[in-house]
């Protein structure tokens, strides 16, 4: 039993791995322009009116240290984690996802740039150095 949960595990990361990669990165980069109002990313990054998204994915939700979220994505992001299933129900319509939330943003709607975004994201470790 615990070699199949393993097994299944493995599995599980190797497609998700593996689906980050079907991403264009370099069309998520350019796609991120539209967040880089609220959000950054990189070495040097720091939170603004959005959290920084060094290492969102896979991260738990609603856990940047110094940003005050708000009760609504605190309550959605209870037990959860940002992977890409997550994301992209949330990015596709941020107010529908997290009604009451302070995100203001109408949503990604192209698949190769929803997936291109979160390419691009999960290049980036906690620390906002490059994957």
């Amino acid at each position: 039993m615990i070699k199949l949960s393993i097994a299944a595990g493995a599995a599980l990361l190797a497609l998700t791995t593996a689906s980050f990669a079907e991403g264009d990165a370099a069309l998520g980069e350019k796609v991120f322009k539209k967040c880089a109002a609220c959000h950054a990313v990189g070495p040097d990054a720091k939170n603004k009116v959005g959290p920084v998204l060094n290492g969102v994915v896979g991260r738990a939700v609603a856990t940047v240290a110094d940003f005050k979220y708000s009760p609504a994505m605190t309550e959605f992001g209870a037990g959860k984690v940002w992977d890409e299933a997550t994301l992209t129900t949330y990015l596709a319509d941020p107010k529908t996802a997290v009604p009451k939330n302070k995100m203001a943003f109408v949503g990604i709607k192209k698949d190769d740039e929803m997936k291109g975004v979160i390419a691009y994201l999960a290049k980036f470790n906690a620390d906002g150095s490059s994957k």
